[in-house]
């Protein structure tokens, strides 16, 4: 299991994927938050995204972070198949790649870690709802 750590220098500065189209595929509330992975994700972006996790502050209607599965390109491909990034307001981070993040799972149990160590939520549970 590789476990990232959430500190990079950041590559390039965008708030948030800008989504077309997405199917939500897990759900979680994880303390006062609630997650969602999405994927078969359609974006004007210049990458070309996996996944995605939202995270949602309760009594907010906005994410305020987002942690994405980007597939790499085929000269990218030697380091891992998949770049993991974070994107916080006036913040965006690239954590590694790997070829765990191509599945669902692996993805979810990585990114909800990172968002642990992000907010300080290492005394909460993670519940699946979805």
């Amino acid at each position: 299991m590789i476990v990232a750590q959430f500190v990079a220098a950041p590559e390039f500065t965008m708030n948030k994927p800008h989504i077309q189209t997405a199917i939500p595929k897990r759900r979680y509330k994880y303390g006062a938050f609630s997650a969602i992975v999405l994927g078969d994700i359609q974006s004007d972006d210049p990458v070309d995204y996996h996944y995605i996790l939202a995270v949602v502050e309760e009594g907010k209607s906005d994410p305020h972070i987002f942690i994405t599965s980007e597939r790499n390109r085929a000269n990218e491909a030697d380091q891992g198949s998949h770049t993991m990034r974070v994107l916080m307001p006036g913040d965006t981070q690239v954590i590694g790649a790997s070829d765990r993040w191509s599945e669902l799972d692996l993805f979810a149990d990585d990114a909800l870690q990172g968002v642990a160590q992000l907010l300080n939520l290492a005394d909460e549970q993670v519940v699946r709802l979805l």
